[in-house]
């Protein structure tokens, strides 16, 4: 029988966790399915660690994974993965704004053949254009650079194959471009509308801040999913044409000096033509370390980015009434 996994990573969501796991295992129980749900506490301080641990006590199908701090949400949901057990991973946010009612149709999706299903929130219910203009404008833009085109790279909810995020390996904030990298691992992806409420409580961790970092981790993808297993490509082809130049302008200095006698000391294409051909062999050697780097990260991925206080798991199903 196909196991599931439900991950979601939990920041500061002390009045939302008494609602969102009931809500979660109910439409769980519903599929037939065996499952687990695995809160990763992120360095919460309103209580929610309290809370989670008392619920992991209680329950046989909960477990909580406290982090040391805060490590951001990249980090918790690399927590929950490696945490997982299921067959297939979904993903949500802990504020309630996700609909638990949609992991049926996602899973349905995802048997039709695919490795990911993202879900798309249609309708947001988020206030202000503080919100919906940078979402809308990054979707965009991570579309063009990345060429897997989603309307909602935002969303959290999400379901994955096990093999699938096995090969995926999460660092920085690379969390928003999951789908990115499951595409860099020749992933098959499929995206359908799901329900997005209004927040009930709380307050919302994003802002207009997270833009800059969004848009350099976008860089760091796009580079990724170009140059990461062959930079020679990029830093050789770059220094190959500087040296190319910095030759072309020496040889024609040679010739107005050995040929046309005339004086090319002061003349600044020599220091343009040195300085190309310096620039040029540095980028060429530096093509060559990064070959020798990049090897040894594909070989040595070994140190997780999170750290684990302490893991809390739910009663045996032997002592559940």
């Amino acid at each position: 029988m196909q196991r599931l996994s439900v991950v979601i990573p939990i920041y500061n969501e002390v009045d939302n966790i008494p609602h969102l796991v009931p809500a979660v295992t109910e439409v769980l129980q519903k599929t037939g399915l065996d499952y687990e749900v695995i809160c990763v506490d992120d360095g919460s301080r309103d209580g929610s660690t309290e809370r989670l641990r008392h619920l992991a006590r209680e329950r046989h199908d909960l477990k909580v994974v406290v982090l040391r701090r805060n490590y951001g949400q990249t980090a918790a949901l690399a927590a929950g993965f490696d945490q997982a057990t299921g067959d297939v991973v979904i993903t949500l946010d802990g504020d309630l704004q996700n609909d638990p009612h949609d992991i049926p149709r996602l899973l349905a999706k995802l048997a039709e053949g695919y490795d990911l299903v993202c879900g798309w929130r249609q309708h947001r219910q988020d206030d202000g254009l503080t919100r919906l203009l940078p979402s809308r404008v990054a979707n965009w833009l991570i579309g063009q650079v990345t060429g897997v085109k989603l309307h909602d790279y935002g969303c959290t909810l999400k379901a994955y194959r096990r093999e699938l995020l096995r090969d995926m390996h999460l660092y920085g904030e690379l969390h928003r471009f999951l789908p990115a990298l499951a595409d860099m691992e020749g992933a098959r992806i499929a995206e359908i509308p799901v329900q997005h409420h209004p927040r009930r409580f709380g307050r919302s961790k994003y802002g207009l801040g997270r833009t800059l970092r969004v848009l350099m981790d976008l860089l760091t993808i796009a580079f990724m999913k170009t140059f990461l297993t062959r930079p020679m490509h990029v830093f050789g082809l770059v220094g190959l044409v500087f040296l190319l130049l910095g030759l072309g302008l020496g040889t024609y200095l040679a010739v107005l000096k050995w040929v046309w006698g005339q004086s090319i000391g002061q003349r600044p294409l020599l220091f343009l033509a040195g300085l190309a051909v310096t620039s040029g062999l540095q980028l060429f050697c530096f093509g060559l370390l990064a070959e020798l780097l990049m090897r040894t990260y594909h070989e040595s991925q070994g140190r997780p980015i999170y750290r684990i206080r302490e893991v809390v798991a739910g009663r045996p199903h032997a002592l559940v009434d």
